[in-house]
């Protein structure tokens, strides 16, 4: 049960009167005016802190990475490759894969209008067609590849070549490399660096590149209701979409993520569902996408200063469900964490093995306990706010 904060106004009302020389009293009466219910929060510096230091910061950190990808994926091409340079490759892939999973907690904007979604995170991949671009084509360049469809770019299928199959093992050995797939790696790591800078510049530069005059995405969500924002009336509506995004990941983790692989019972688990099998990357995923909810909530990076986000607004109104919620938060990640259990068990077998299988429940357990409480205590904050 949450509480509101109750203002009550009092407004004092003196009545002086003056009775000839007699000198009588001055009297004066409290009048209580009906008291207004709901909890006040100055909401300015957390829109500026989550879209500066979070979402545009963690954009900017998504373009590095997809520079420091194209090149260890360049260093494949040489004649003198060795495991350790793909083993780079794998590992600058992950590193890239970390601030886009974390920026699934508030993927709206840019990242949706100019379909960048779609082109970076595709799944399932299309492992038949992928096979018959290999089969087809040399020399691959990232314009041709942009014209293609989406499930043969993007991070799987990049995770695809540099990692293999992924039933087995998340192993693959730099003399099963061909060049074809190697030519093909450097030519969809460009074309993800691409993509990154284009939702980097669309945060800091101008949300649409078609229109000189469009604003930089970050400036419409600090100044909703200026007349030359067309997208945010009010600061309500950018928490609402704030608050809106962390509940999409969770419930995106929670029933689709691991819910779809998992099935109703081990006899229909499908491995086959898993995202970023074939890294075994997948557990990793799941985290940092509740990671970002907790990037969000807290308004800060795992050790960076303390500075407002979400859980400030939500203490306005009920201290108690605030410390609830960022509990539930640390919760989920955790849980989600322990699945691997004690010999590091990807998600592809846990969801194969009894034991897996309970830790999977525990989380996913967590994940509807935060979506639960986000809908139904945090979202209704909205109606009770004196904006």
């Amino acid at each position: 049960m949450r509480f509101k904060h109750t203002a009550i106004t009092l407004a004092l009302i003196t009545t002086l009167s003056a009775c000839g020389g007699s000198g009588s009293d001055d009297s004066s009466t409290e009048t209580p005016v009906e008291p207004t219910t709901g909890f006040s929060f100055a909401a300015t510096e957390m829109i500026t802190n989550l879209t500066d230091d979070v979402i545009v910061a963690g954009y900017a950190n998504l373009a590095a990475e997809g520079d420091a990808l194209l090149l260890a994926t360049q260093a494949l091409l040489s004649a003198s490759a060795t495991q350790a340079d793909l083993v780079a490759a794998q590992n600058a892939w992950k590193s890239a894969r970390e601030p886009w999973e974390q920026g699934e907690s508030h993927i709206f904007g840019p990242v949706d209008s100019l379909s960048i979604d779609p082109h970076l995170d595709s799944w399932p991949l299309n492992t038949t067609d992928l096979q018959t671009q290999l089969d087809n084509n040399s020399g691959f360049d990232a314009e041709t590849i942009k014209a293609w469809n989406d499930d043969v770019q993007g991070f799987h299928t990049m995770e695809y070549l540099l990692f293999g199959n992924g039933v087995d093992s998340n192993t693959k050995l730099i003399a099963d490399l061909t060049t074809s797939e190697r030519e093909y790696l450097i030519a969809l790591a460009e074309v993800f660096r691409d993509y990154a800078v284009q939702l980097d510049d669309a945060w800091q530069v101008s949300y649409n590149p078609q229109d000189t005059n469009a604003l930089p995405y970050a400036e419409l969500l600090k100044t909703p209701g200026d007349v030359n924002n067309a997208i945010y009336s009010s600061q309500l509506s950018v928490i609402e979409e704030l608050i809106n995004g962390m509940i999409g990941i969770v419930d995106e983790v929670g029933n689709g993520k691991i819910a779809d692989p998992f099935g109703e019972s081990l006899a229909t688990a499908d491995t086959s569902k898993v995202e970023s099998q074939y890294s075994w990357n997948s557990l990793t995923d799941f985290a940092d996408n509740i990671i970002g909810v907790r990037n969000v909530y807290q308004g800060e990076f795992i050790g960076s200063t303390d500075k407002t986000g979400v859980i400030d607004f939500v203490a306005a109104a009920d201290p108690a469900l605030s410390t609830r919620v960022a509990s539930e938060i640390d919760d989920a990640i955790i849980s989600i964490q322990a699945i691997s259990g004690s010999t590091d068990m990807p998600f592809r077998q846990a969801i194969l093995d009894e034991t897996g299988r309970a830790r999977v429940q525990t989380a996913v357990d967590a994940l509807s306990t935060l979506q639960s409480s986000l809908e139904s205590d945090v979202l209704p904050l909205l109606s009770e706010w004196n904006s």
